[in-house]
């Protein structure tokens, strides 16, 4: 009985109960430490040019003139599909303009001398023109039987084979550019202030542990995701030397910065609804109910953008009894 009074007696916090005493609390000062700013992301790489290699036409695939993962230039052929029947349009389109073309050269000699009209004249020479254009249309027709690449870059796998009745829908091959790679990854729009075209990342691959892949933001979305509350940014990194593929996973690491700023202790923050506060003790140990505005966080401690100056002394416990203009007990700082 007599240890249990004692104990009771030399608490100083029990020792508030049923007395006027103001509440006890610890506290922690605001403080400029290191915070050292790094945003990393997952990213996608994709290739900075991809198409699938198709033909324009139905027609039989007679040659193919590529090797699988080989590098092309642009306007390589890669293939020829039969083409007697757009060789005859062509033959029979040059014929026929050719031959309007002569009627039409004669037919202005005799306009000269008025023993034709001038409507006769405009009619040959709209079947001329007409007959120009039906040879542009069977030279189209005839160039659309050879395949070729569309820039340069590597192909992909063959798909198919000579003989084979390809159209539209038929993948001949895939052709990549990947002497530049499109990294493409989410970033907190928290971050969205300090994110602008030219911000150089870091990303690493699984693949290559050992090896670092530098590049720059190329541009950033115009949109936030309302779900995810992040922004999509597309970086560009130099790939002369082949290793990335469209299609890897990398860990994108930018903004890294070593900053240095203003934090107090997590505990220390009250939200409220929307907004967060902390409880300061100002002068005369008054208690202060204060907005503040956070910025990023990190184990314990969260970093104060507005509202607080450095020394200032925030409740970190006992934040349950303060009080606005009330004082309070400082029973000490908070470990």
């Amino acid at each position: 009985m007599f240890c249990t009074a004692m104990l009771f007696a030399t608490s100083p916090v029990l020792a508030q109960f049923g007395s006027d005493e103001p509440p006890g609390v610890l506290v922690s000062e605001a403080t400029v430490e290191s915070f050292p700013l790094a945003v990393e992301a997952l990213g996608n790489a994709t290739a900075n040019e991809a198409v699938s290699i198709r033909p324009v036409i139905t027609a039989t695939l007679t040659s193919i003139h590529f090797e699988e993962g080989q590098s092309v230039e642009a306007g390589t052929v890669l293939a020829r599909l039969e083409n007697v029947e757009p060789l005859a349009e062509v033959a029979g389109a040059k014929a026929a303009f050719v031959e309007t073309e002569t009627q039409y050269k004669r037919l202005a000699e005799l306009y000269k001398t008025q023993a034709v009209s001038q409507s006769q004249l405009q009619q040959l020479e709209a079947q001329l023109e007409a007959n120009r254009a039906a040879v542009a249309a069977a030279e189209a027709r005839l160039a659309h039987t050879v395949v070729e690449a569309p820039f340069a870059g590597r192909l992909g796998l063959r798909r198919v084979s000579v003989g084979s009745l390809v159209g539209p829908d038929t993948v001949i091959t895939t052709l990549d550019d990947t002497s530049v790679i499109k990294l493409d990854f989410d970033v907190p729009e928290v971050f969205l202030a300090r994110l602008e075209p030219g911000l150089e990342v870091t990303a690493r691959s699984a693949a290559y542990p050992d090896q670092s892949f530098r590049g720059v933001v190329a541009s950033v979305d115009s949109r936030v995701d309302p779900v995810s509350r992040s922004v999509s940014v597309r970086a560009t990194v130099d790939n002369e030397d082949g290793h990335l593929r469209a299609g890897m996973f990398l860990t994108v690491t930018l903004l890294k910065q070593d900053i240095q700023a203003l934090v107090v202790p997590e505990q220390a923050i009250v939200p409220e609804q929307s907004k967060q506060y902390v409880w300061l003790v100002g002068e005369g140990d008054i208690a202060e109910l204060r907005e503040v505005r956070t910025g990023r966080r990190r184990p314990g401690q969260v970093e104060i953008l507005d509202g607080l100056a450095v020394g200032d002394r925030v409740i970190t416990e006992g934040t349950q009894k303060a009080r606005a203009g009330e004082p309070v007990t400082v029973l000490g700082h908070a470990p």
